[in-house]
């Protein structure tokens, strides 16, 4: 132990530059792997018939939630945990990792109650389509059920990306994507013997990927990460250290939940149309995560540096990061959205899109991408409030963009009549989060990080 505490962690030593680089770009990569096998799920399902990918986007604001519930406890336990590494304090650290496999759990029993009584509700209030009904409840049943995977390798991947080994990171997601991406045309075709479970199989593969990544995951935590000390025998559950991962996690839950909600009315207000509206949108999410999750992936690397920095209390590195983290992510948003205004027929035609859904797609890609570059630095923006303590204001600007103006506004520019002046409502809604995270990021400069030495 004393050895270990005389050791400087290199969050507090390296070069901020080659340090953000080095702990985001395999995290990157993951991310990039994590929206192949999104796509890919997808585009097999697509070759199944146009409902049944209709069902698995329909599906969205559930594995939205779940993935809000796990990563948003993830930026909890980062927080905390890469902050009292800054401060040396290796007792809340391993109280701290203790207690997230804890809550992995709690949420998994969450989920596992929506997925056997809620699922049914939830695609009959968005669709009367039997078919479609049918391909949904069995995907979205399975995935919710099975989630207990998810939630434990989300949990142990920010063990490990709060002591700086993001390396691992990118091998656990990359091993339960590859899985995922094998298996997508086994199962949902029936090839080499296996019955064909079309959706379904889609769910299958993709619960089998986290379970086998939830197990490597747990494995390279007990191998490699010697700052943090799991033991789960005589456990009991610590309020404070709880109270203090969801001080960060629930406003990072919430904010997350939030765009379940914004997708569950868009999903309502595009079957107003057609249910080939509301497959481009599901299309729409798949495809930008390409150019998002490599944003997400820079700020998970982002987000622990600077956590540990202002428990360090070293202001300059602090600014440094926020200032690289924000030029990376503009960059790579403006790469994305050269690719949608020049290649949308292109994506399109991946999914096996039809004439009416390249009508409805093209334009719809070209107009939500022009608010790409604005969104990456508001995500990272959302993520320095949160490394620094303060998720209320990523809380806010995301219930003002996602509830009180994008939702409003697709409405009232659907009632035009034409569904091309709905997709407006995702820049229009991007100008009001550019205002109120600037006006936070700037009360928060003054407040936290001036105050810092």
């Amino acid at each position: 132990m004393e050895e270990r505490k005389m050791t400087e962690n290199k969050m507090g030593i390296m070069p901020v530059n080659r340090l953000l680089l080095s702990m985001s770009l395999p995290m990157m990569i993951s991310m990039l792997v994590q929206a192949l096998y999104n796509v890919v799920d997808s585009i097999f399902v697509s070759r199944v018939n146009e409902n049944a990918l209709t069902a698995v986007s329909l599906a969205f604001p559930i594995q939205n939630l779940m993935i809000a519930v796990a990563v948003g406890t993830g930026v909890g336990i980062n927080a905390l945990l890469s902050k009292s590494l800054g401060e040396k304090n290796y007792d809340r650290v391993n109280r701290t990792a203790n207690n997230a496999v804890f809550l992995a759990g709690i949420s998994y029993l969450f989920m596992l109650l929506t997925g056997v009584f809620g699922i049914g509700i939830f695609y009959r209030s968005q669709t009367s389509d039997p078919q479609i009904i049918q391909y949904g409840i069995s995907y979205a049943r399975i995935c919710c059920c099975c989630s207990f995977g998810v939630f434990l390798q989300v949990t142990m991947e920010r063990l490990l990306q709060s002591t700086g080994r993001t390396f691992y990171t990118m091998i656990i997601q990359g091993t339960g994507a590859i899985i995922n991406i094998i298996l997508d045309p086994i199962l949902i075709f029936g090839l080499y013997g296996f019955p064909r479970l079309e959706a379904a199989g889609a769910a299958v593969a993709t619960v089998a990927g986290q379970i086998i990544a939830a197990v490597l995951a747990v494995i390279l935590n007990q191998k490699v990460n010697r700052e943090v000390q799991l033991q789960m025998k005589g456990f009991r559950p610590d309020g404070r250290v709880i109270g203090q991962i969801y001080r960060v996690g629930v406003p990072s839950i919430i904010m997350q939940s939030i765009a379940s909600v914004m997708t569950y009315g868009m999903n309502l207000i595009l079957m107003a149309f057609t249910s080939t509206a509301t497959a481009v949108f599901g299309v729409y999410f798949k495809l930008q995560s390409f150019i998002f999750m490599p944003v997400f992936g820079l700020n998970n690397g982002m987000i622990p540096i600077i956590a540990y920095n202002y428990g360090a209390d070293n202001r300059e590195r602090v600014v440094r990061t926020i200032r690289y983290s924000i030029l990376y992510a503009v960059s790579i948003m403006a790469v994305g959205t050269l690719v949608f205004h020049l290649f949308p027929a292109d994506l399109l035609t991946m999914f096996k899109a039809s004439d009416t859904m390249q009508q409805i797609g093209v334009p719809a890609l070209r107009i939500i991408s022009v608010s790409f570059i604005v969104a990456g630095y508001c995500i990272v923006c959302g993520s320095v409030f949160q490394a620094l303590g303060n998720g209320v204001y990523s809380l806010m600007v995301s219930i003002t963009r996602q509830l009180f103006v994008l939702l409003p506004v697709a409405y009232f520019l659907s009632r035009l009549g034409n569904v091309n002046y709905v997709w407006w409502s995702f820049p229009i809604a991007e100008m009001a989060s550019l205002v109120m995270s600037t006006i936070f990021l700037i009360r928060i400069y003054r407040k936290i990080i001036v105050a810092l030495h």
